[in-house]
């Protein structure tokens, strides 16, 4: 046991750091997911939102797939997804609405851009802009009765919102709070008298929609309802409202409960998952892979660490079950009986004395079938002449062993010269 103990305290250790580690990450959990995302619960997340109106009784979940179908009784909510521009299909690298990076075309990145980056991370990677496809499928589902929510993060134009005559306008002091009013009472604006968020985009409506909120300071639209086919788009210019930061404000909160009730149908409200990173279907190399791969593997050396624990026991040995013992008693006493009914006390004695032959070849570091005296002559070579020496009076006695008295005798000198070899194996071990 001692000379396992730095084996078993590096492993306490290593686990005890893994642990750790792992409690550390699922302090943070909410920091991997995308910002507006309903799984990310820091500052940036959505995951308040989901909350409050789950807990409100407002039937809701998380769309997990792209929009290629959507049934028309479920109310979808994307909010800080971004749309690729339909002139440049074969760009597939998100950041920017047209699928590509600012640095493509050799633009230098604004401060804003830098932060937001910054604060998106490899999220940028992973969250997929809606392509074309996805966008016809969308104005079909709305033009069939569907109800989009739809909060953009920039003035890019999208087709979503070239089909319904909606053009959006950069908001001037973008980082500085603004305060919202409704524009004139209506059943989506129920309870609310004012609203506190930082606003992204001013919208130009078209003639036939209706401007829910406008800005006090500037009094211009920045949240609305455009009605198209048999559905209609509400879109909010300020998706900070949905943020987990701005649902203490004013009546942020309120905004999303007046809101919700009256868009929703009989399906549930559908917050979009997908194009924030989230599938449906997720590996277990993924799963695994969660917080980063560092960790991944980390998991990986634990599995293996515990299998091979499981393989080895550390301690004393332990006695055999009571079946084995009294198994192994019955076959011995057998054993003894046919040696001596049948007379065969030479051959037994001469059985004792090869077994210790070959355990004291180990010793002498000669291979276990060595004559006897060739392995005394190793072990007086080395210093240990008291083995040497109960090896031969061993090997003489079972040479002239004829009788049950005589294999006696030499069983009880093996016996005595192996705990003299267990005695000179601890003192070669003592440091």
């Amino acid at each position: 046991m001692r000379d396992r103990f730095p084996l078993l305290l590096m492993t306490g250790l290593l686990l005890l750091g893994a642990l750790g580690s792992f409690v550390m990450q699922g302090a943070r959990r909410g920091a991997f997911a995308d910002r507006l995302s309903t799984y990310r619960s820091e500052t940036g997340g959505a995951r308040g939102l989901y909350l409050l109106l789950e807990a409100s009784g407002v039937p809701v979940e998380r769309w997990q797939q792209d929009f290629a179908i959507v049934e028309p009784e479920t109310t979808l909510v994307t909010l800080g997804t971004r749309f690729r521009d339909a002139a440049d299909k074969k760009s597939t690298n998100p950041g920017r609405a047209d699928g590509g990076f600012p640095w493509d075309d050799g633009d230098e990145l604004s401060d804003e851009e830098k932060a937001e980056l910054r604060e998106r991370g490899l999220n940028a990677f992973r969250s997929p802009p809606i392509g074309e496809d996805e966008t016809k499928a969308l104005l079909e589902y709305v033009r069939n009765g569907g109800t989009l929510v739809y909060g953009p993060m920039d003035a890019d134009e999208n087709g979503v919102l070239t089909a319904l005559d909606v053009f959006l306008e950069r908001a001037e002091h973008r980082d500085e709070l603004a305060t919202l009013v409704p524009a004139q009472p209506s059943r989506f604006t129920a309870g609310v008298e004012r609203l506190e968020a930082r606003v992204r985009v001013w919208l130009d409506l078209p003639p036939g929609a209706l401007a829910l909120y406008v800005d006090e300071g500037a009094e211009r639209a920045v949240v609305g309802l455009v009605p198209y086919g048999q559905g209609r788009v509400v879109i909010v210019g300020a998706p900070e409202l949905a943020m987990n930061q701005a649902l203490s404000r004013a009546d942020n909160a309120l905004f999303w409960r007046a809101l919700t009730r009256p868009l929703g149908g009989k399906g549930p409200i559908a917050f979009d998952e997908y194009h924030h990173g989230f599938t449906g279907d997720r590996s277990i190399a993924e799963f695994a892979a969660r917080y980063g791969l560092q960790f991944a593997a980390a998991q990986l050396l634990l599995g293996v660490m515990l299998w091979a624990g499981s393989l080895k026991r550390f301690g004393r040995p332990r006695p055999p079950p009571q079946d084995n013992r009294i198994g192994a008693t019955d076959a011995l006493f057998a054993t003894s009986r046919l040696y001596r009914e049948g007379r065969h006390h030479a051959h037994a004695a001469s059985a004792i004395a090869k077994a210790l032959a070959a355990d004291f070849a180990r010793k002498a570091g000669l291979p276990p079938r060595a004559e006897p005296a060739e392995i005394s002559a190793a072990l007086d070579a080395r210093g240990t002449k008291e083995l040497a020496a109960a090896l031969l009076d061993v090997s003489r006695a079972a040479a002239t062993a004829h009788g049950e008295a005589e294999v006696e005798r030499v069983a009880r000198l093996a016996a005595l010269a192996r705990r003299t070899l267990d005695a000179s194996s601890k003192k070669g071990r003592t440091p």
